[in-house]
């Protein structure tokens, strides 16, 4: 009992940490960001990464759960007699809700484990402290042209994933179904308004800071956590908890958000 409280206790004192750590680590990379040297090709660099080597995977997932959810909202809506309000039911669920959340989760998968392990495996071999002996800020030089990219592809991401959605939503509800065409596209004009676009684009800015900076952090202070003795498996692990906590904090950051701007 004393051993599972003691494990307890510990497992809440390094969360805490990390916590700080984090947070720490975004305050040092906006102050050093207003001071020269200003470089923009690592950061075009990082946008090419984030951004269009996941347009792909982007595009795939964006036109398959639009296709789902025209035939799911098609089948719950022809029971009520009301198939023509499809276009408006499945273009406000994917731009209040699934189009960020389903964005910056592929992003994560694809590009936030790569960056979290690219910078754990610097710091095990090294690099980092290299850096730091050339007097090259490693914050600044490694993480802050990540933040950046992840900041600008996401909510790009976003709405190439909104546009492809849709998209397969109308193929599914007017071409397969017979839905009109009219009544989807009119609905879903008389339905979204700005308050809905400017929600989806805040909350796809925030996950990707948020996913940047988590997996920006795991890797940077692998050093620092339990398990930075652990060399190519500490990476492994690292890297598997940055996925997970960056999954799962865009999900809860996404009700936080619709609630505070609902």
């Amino acid at each position: 009992m004393i051993k599972a409280i003691s494990n307890l206790g510990s497992y809440a004192i390094e969360t805490i940490e990390q916590i700080g750590r984090t947070f720490n680590l975004l305050l040092i990379i906006a102050w050093k960001m207003c001071l020269p040297p200003y470089q923009i090709f690592p950061i075009i660099k990082q946008i090419y990464f984030i951004g269009a080597r996941s347009l792909t995977v982007i595009i795939i997932s964006g036109a398959t759960i639009g296709m789902v959810l025209g035939l799911q909202f098609y089948n719950t809506l022809e029971r009520f007699g009301s198939v023509g309000v499809l276009g408006s039911a499945v273009a406000l669920s994917i731009i209040r809700e699934l189009g960020p959340v389903m964005t910056a989760l592929m992003v994560v998968g694809r590009a936030g484990s790569a960056i979290c392990a690219e910078l754990g495996i610097m710091r095990i071999t090294e690099q980092v402290d290299a850096l730091e002996c050339m007097a090259i800020p490693p914050d600044k030089y490694l993480v802050a042209p990540k933040l950046i990219a992840g900041i600008v592809s996401v909510p790009l991401l976003n709405f190439v994933f909104n546009v492809v959605a849709i998209g397969g939503g109308y193929f599914v509800g007017v071409i397969m179904l017979g839905v009109g065409e009219g009544s989807y596209v009119n609905g879903m004009i008389d339905s979204v308004v700005w308050g809905d676009v400017r929600l989806g684009m805040v909350k796809s800015i925030i996950f990707g800071m948020l996913i940047t900076l988590i997996c920006c952090a795991k890797g940077f202070y692998l050093h620092l956590s339990q398990y930075g003795s652990q060399g190519a498996e500490g990476v492994s692990r690292a890297t598997t908890d940055a996925v997970v906590i960056s999954s799962v904090s865009v999900l809860f950051f996404d009700f936080l958000i619709g609630a505070l701007m609902s």
